[in-house]
């Protein structure tokens, strides 16, 4: 819902659009999903959770989303109703172990609901008239709620009055103000749509997933994403573009479905990367796509995620379309950021809510690897909205755009939050790369710190990944800067261990930017997962993280199933001379008075006769000694999966690394599965 403030971009592209021939498909906008996977059946333990945590009889949970770990320790994100009225800043995140007993509680700010009364002195109209005068247009809707007010300080009684029309500009606006229902003070106030205002960008001849639909093509792929013409109206669903001949656009604004196709490309690639890199089936995690409108006439010179969809401006003086991938992968993310977190607009939420737009459009534009737009660190380059060539925003340095803040200080949420993220940008940028000066595909930078201290980066794909466990896991409405360092510190751990060089490189970038430090921090050892499992990322969910060796084996490509989950090691099946590794250490305790190894296995073959031409060993390395527990081949394999034990109480008190090692001949493939690993002491 909030959206690129001067930034977002128009890309112009010739298509060469490949169609994914299905049935005819409507034109129709899909409803946004109310409920991700898990939700129906964590609300079954909400009472529970009420109970342990001591919560009032006037208080209920209300499970908004929940994030399950592959040992089962789930993550239950909680809104909270008291006395009937919504609770705005009443949520929290409840870290549960398997049995379902409450480990941890992140509240958003002091974690109290009650007010001594629900009974305004306020009137709702009179409310609404402080609403109506805060947007400073002509209202199409103005309606109050009751709530109580819990984002910031102590809980109050309020009015939230949302204010519906258009802004001068033409943007549309829906503009929350909360009103004190004792007083009269306006206690807060967030628009859920931002503008942005750009020229030109391009993504150079791009392949789009159309639809055919009879003897017509639709902008429209396999998963929902689709684009519309709002023909120069600024609100209503569109009309979906479609083709006679499935080739798109003629690369100049002359064409109508020029915009549409970076529309389209951009939606297709942003659903891609939150889905293959982060394992998040699109904005509300239940695998529906996103509907891109695109405006052509009168002065509109934005770009705008409203909750459902996306909505480009031209731009009357220069009539350029306001689409780029960039635009898409920022905008879609403030939509992940609000069925996520849900970081409000405004102080140090509002920073950390923008910077997380830049940071994954960042990511999604290193992940559509086009060379036409090459992947950086900086955010939107290829606008000129300057007029100078400079980009919008540094994050190796976010001051240079004369307006964002390099350091974190105590200040820093009475700014505009595209101005109050710079210091989460600057802390991407240290924690993937490092400080100093350097080139980075090709583009120079030269990133201090606030300390004068030395960062060494932990890897950009690493860091993309614990920002979004921080976000997913970790952070609430009301979250700050210093909320953000823990949660991103414990994400660390949890997904590389304490003493990885990324975990010390997310700490070290936040005490750069001068965020003081809190009780996380990554220490010499990895602690054991909960659960007794000491293999981090057991069952391979988060991606290549934790494992180490070849690149490739560990994917959630579909030519083989998982057992559980998308994700699995599947090493072979390449039918070509080739090894392959994957491995991963680990300290089994001098206390253990059992340790087993066991994994998963499934294994198909092209091969035949009794000949092992492939195989696949499964080691225990010590030191400089390798012990292979087990060897299996083209001989003998088994479709289905099976569970493989084997005790490794000897190397108590070491630490050992646990190593798959695959060979397969010059011919015929033997592919070797592997999911739901563990290594269980007791």
């Amino acid at each position: 819902m909030i959206r690129l403030s001067t930034g977002a971009a128009l890309g112009v592209a010739v298509a060469a659009a490949v169609a994914t021939p299905l049935s005819a498909a409507s034109a129709a906008p899909a409803a946004a999903p109310t409920q991700a996977p898990g939700v129906t059946a964590a609300q079954g333990g909400a009472d529970r959770d009420h109970t342990a945590l001591g919560l009032s009889s006037d208080e209920k949970l209300v499970v908004r989303n929940v994030v399950t770990d592959r040992d089962g320790t789930q993550h239950v994100r909680y809104d909270r109703t008291y006395k009937g009225l919504r609770v705005l800043g009443g949520d929290l995140v409840v870290d549960k172990a398997p049995s379902g007993t409450v480990r941890q509680v992140h509240w958003n700010g002091n974690g109290k609901a009650a007010v001594a009364s629900t009974s305004p002195s306020v009137a709702e109209t009179s409310a609404e008239s402080s609403g109506a005068k805060r947007a400073g247009y002509s209202p199409k809707k103005n309606d109050g709620e009751l709530v109580v007010w819990a984002g910031t300080g102590s809980p109050r009684l309020a009015w939230d009055v949302v204010t519906e029309g258009v802004r001068s500009d033409q943007t549309p606006s829906r503009l929350h103000t909360v009103v004190d229902a004792k007083s009269g003070a306006v206690l807060s106030s967030w628009d859920e749509v931002m503008n942005g205002t750009g020229n030109s960008m391009y993504s150079g001849t791009v392949t789009l997933n159309s639809t055919l639909s009879g003897s017509t093509y639709q902008l429209k792929d396999a998963i929902g994403n689709y684009t519309t013409d709002l023909n120069g109206a600024t609100s209503g669903t569109g009309t979906q573009f479609t083709d006679a001949d499935n080739v798109w656009g003629n690369g100049t604004t002359s064409s109508r479905q020029t915009a549409a196709v970076d529309a389209q490309y951009g939606a297709e690639k942003t659903f891609a990367y939150y889905k293959n890199v982060l394992g998040r089936n699109g904005i509300w995690n239940t695998g529906a796509g996103a509907r891109s409108r695109v405006h052509y006439g009168n002065a509109y010179n934005n770009a705008f995620w409203d909750g459902t969809q996306m909505t480009y401006g031209d731009g009357a003086s220069n009539a350029k379309p306001l689409t780029s991938i960039d635009v898409a992968a920022h905008e879609m993310s403030h939509g992940v950021t609000e069925n996520t977190a849900g970081l409000n607009y405004s102080g140090d939420a509002g920073g950390l809510n923008e910077a997380t737009s830049d940071i994954f459009g960042t990511a999604v534009e290193w992940y559509a690897n086009s060379s036409a737009d090459p992947g950086d660190y900086l955010i939107g380059e290829k606008i000129n909205i300057n007029g100078n060539g400079t980009p919008l925003r540094y994050m190796d340095k976010p001051s240079k755009d004369g307006a964002s803040r390099d350091c974190w200080s105590s200040t820093l949420g009475s700014l505009d939050p595209h101005y109050s993220s710079g210091p989460l940008n600057h802390w991407f940028y240290l924690a993937s790369e490092g400080s100093g000066a350097k080139t980075v595909n090709g583009v120079s930078y030269n990133s201090p710190t606030c300390d004068g201290s030395t960062v060494t980066g932990g890897g950009r794909s690493n860091i993309e990944k614990v920002w979004y466990r921080t976000l997913s896991t970790k952070l609430t409405s009301g979250s700050t800067y210093l909320n953000a360092r823990e949660g991103a510190i414990a994400s660390a751990i949890e997904l590389y261990g304490a003493s990885s060089q990324t975990c010390k490189s997310v700490e070290a970038a936040f005490t750069a930017i001068a965020v003081p430090a809190g009780t996380q921090s990554c220490g010499g050892t990895t602690p054991p997962p909960t659960g007794g499992n000491l293999l981090l990322n057991p069952g391979f969910e988060s991606g290549a993280v934790s494992w180490t060796g070849s690149a490739g084996p560990i994917t959630n490509n579909t030519g083989r199933p998982a057992r559980t989950g998308s994700w699995k090691m599947w090493l072979g099946g390449n039918g070509a001379t080739t090894t392959e590794t994957e491995q991963q250490s680990v300290t089994i305790p001098a206390t253990a008075t059992a340790a087993s190894l066991s994994f998963w296995l499934r294994t198909d073959t092209a091969e035949s006769g009794s000949t092992a031409y492939d195989t696949m060993k499964v080691q225990v390395v010590d030191g400089g000694t390798t012990t292979t527990l087990a060897t299996y081949s083209n001989v003998g394999t088994n479709a289905t999966y099976t569970q493989k034990s084997f005790n490794v109480l000897a190397y108590k008190g070491k630490t050992v690394t646990v190593k798959f090692l695959m060979n397969e001949d010059s011919s015929l493939q033997t592919s070797f599965v592997v999911d739901d690993t563990s290594l269980a002491t007791s």
